[in-house]
């Protein structure tokens, strides 16, 4: 089973039923549990011909290698999204619409990046991209923490971030950094041209090379005691700034 992907978690399996239901190979669900949640997931598999399997609670953390998986859990076949930020806006180019992307340099921790991809399908984000070597990749906390995003959003990992920045310039991308000591606020931008988010994890942010890299470099107001955001929080803080100046264009 080293090929499959292990979907924990009703948010998890639900979406990977409604988007690519042909991807999954096994479902298996806690035999005890005969709630209404549970039933309606075991119709939604019936309906999409992927057979369930009732089996021990036991057998169900195995699988699920200690991820919490509220009494299911699949084994899926990698579901295809874009793997090249190049396919992804040559796509929106012939659409004529104005990409969003998230680039995260140093997000390390699942759950981060499960929150990130939770919050990038519901602003819209077209792609999120980070770099191989600081950042984690797609694995069954990511999946259940970003409750079916990770199946929608596809998430790029590029060999060089900074390089890939300099492409996104060269197509035309606004790259805007945040930065607790840039002057500027988040409100002060025009998100409407086309624009990539840039964040760091919380602690160290963005490399130098990456920082040096934005076009531009913007804060995000806090008023309270607090000085940072969990990086999913200041993600989603950023792309509905983005938002709404986008949906008040239209």
């Amino acid at each position: 089973m080293s090929s499959h992907q292990v979907l924990a978690g009703f948010h998890a399996v639900t979406a990977r039923l409604r988007h690519a239901p042909a991807t999954i190979r096994q479902l298996y669900v806690e035999a005890s549990r005969r709630d209404k949640r549970m039933q309606t997931l075991i119709e939604q598999a019936r309906q999409a011909n992927v057979r369930v399997h009732p089996v021990e609670s036991a057998r169900l953390d195995g699988l699920a290698r200690g991820t919490k998986h509220q009494g299911v859990v699949a084994l899926a076949d990698a579901n295809t999204l874009a793997t090249d930020i190049d396919e992804v806006l040559d796509a929106l180019e012939q659409k004529g619409e104005a990409p969003l992307l998230l680039l995260l340099d140093g997000v390390t921790d699942p759950h981060n990046l499960g929150a990130c991809l939770r919050t990038a399908d519901a602003a819209g984000v077209h792609a999120v991209v980070a770099p191989r070597d600081r950042a984690v990749g797609v694995g069954t906390t990511v999946q259940r923490v970003a409750c079916g995003a990770a199946d929608t959003v596809p998430y790029i990992m590029v060999t060089n971030l900074a390089r890939t920045m300099r492409e996104l310039k060269q197509r035309g991308l606004w790259l805007v950094g945040t930065d607790d000591q840039a002057t500027d606020s988040i409100h002060s931008i025009d998100a409407r041209r086309p624009m990539a988010w840039v964040m760091g994890a919380e602690g160290e942010g963005m490399r130098r090379l990456t920082r040096e890299t934005c076009d531009e470099l913007v804060t995000i107001p806090m008023l309270g005691a607090v000085e940072s955001l969990n990086v999913s929080v200041a993600s989603a803080v950023c792309l509905y700034e983005t938002v709404r100046q986008r949906t008040q264009s239209n």
